[in-house]
């Protein structure tokens, strides 16, 4: 359902990479409600082809970055202001990577440089993302920049592994940088903290689809998917959230305030094995 929330509203998305990507969820939405946006992420993702649909259903430039490199970062803000002829009202940053996840590394043995490449894509990257953006002064006043990030930044899942203190600082980041955008131009900086989603970079965690069913036996609404955290990504970006800032917002179901629900329960009062 279109509303034209964001009608006139431009901006720049991160991390699509197919269509199980929140923000190959994202960008549909945003299009459907009425924005203009470029659509960026690194030159390898490129070569897998599938963003190029997307570009092509959302009528979107593509224009390839990696997010660690400040040039390549300089080049896409300058040419998405180009293209879409104005300034920026919304930034999606939706990355997240672990070499040690990926190799099977145990965090209580983890190689410290690919600790710093995981460490730098998936959350100095979103301070290179803002001061590139800053430094450029190519925001408008109340545009709203998200980043997406996971509860394991507050509680512990033993095989989230160095992803989680990724996440932590991500959130940091955040309310640090969140706090100059907002006594400058009145930009909005926020997370918001989804429940496990089956997204590519999710499925590389060891044991992700036991969190996603927990999480749904957890949670009194169940977990969000993909499309209703685009959807709240949606409002995040209209207008309807202007003075919403420097927040964690966590969207997925009501986990996050649970202890316990009955259903989890069930699985260890005698008799009540399934």
């Amino acid at each position: 359902m279109s509303n034209n929330l964001l009608a006139g509203k431009k901006g720049i998305i991160f991390g699509a990479l197919n269509k199980d990507s929140i923000a190959w969820k994202v960008a549909e939405q945003c299009h459907a409600q009425g924005a203009e946006f470029v659509l960026t992420n690194a030159p390898i993702a490129m070569r897998m082809g599938e963003i190029n649909e997307l570009a092509e259903a959302t009528g979107s430039l593509i224009i390839p970055a990696d997010a660690t490199n400040m040039e390549d970062l300089d080049k896409l803000f300058k040419g998405a202001v180009e293209h879409l002829g104005g300034k920026l009202d919304f930034v999606l940053h939706s990355i997240g990577m672990s070499v040690n996840v990926r190799k099977g590394k145990h965090y209580t043995d983890l190689n410290y440089d690919w600790l710093e490449k995981g460490w730098d894509v998936s959350a100095v990257s979103f301070h290179k993302v803002m001061q590139t953006a800053w430094n450029l002064d190519c925001m408008n006043e109340w545009g709203s920049i998200l980043a997406l990030t996971y509860m394991a930044a507050q509680r512990t899942f033993p095989d989230y592994n160095d992803m989680a203190d990724n996440k932590a600082y991500l959130e940091s980041i955040a309310r640090s940088f969140g706090y100059h955008w907002g006594v400058k131009k009145n930009v909005r900086v926020n997370t918001i903290s989804q429940s496990p989603t089956m997204t590519t970079a999710g499925s590389g965690v060891k044991g992700f689809d036991g969190f996603v069913a927990y999480a749904d036996k957890m949670s009194p609404l169940g977990n969000a998917d993909a499309d209703e955290c685009a959807s709240y990504c949606v409002m995040m970006f209209s207008d309807f959230t202007k003075k919403v800032t420097l927040q964690n917002l966590y969207h997925d179901g009501g986990f996050s305030n649970m202890g316990v629900s009955d259903v989890v329960m069930d699985q260890f009062i005698s008799g009540g094995e399934k």
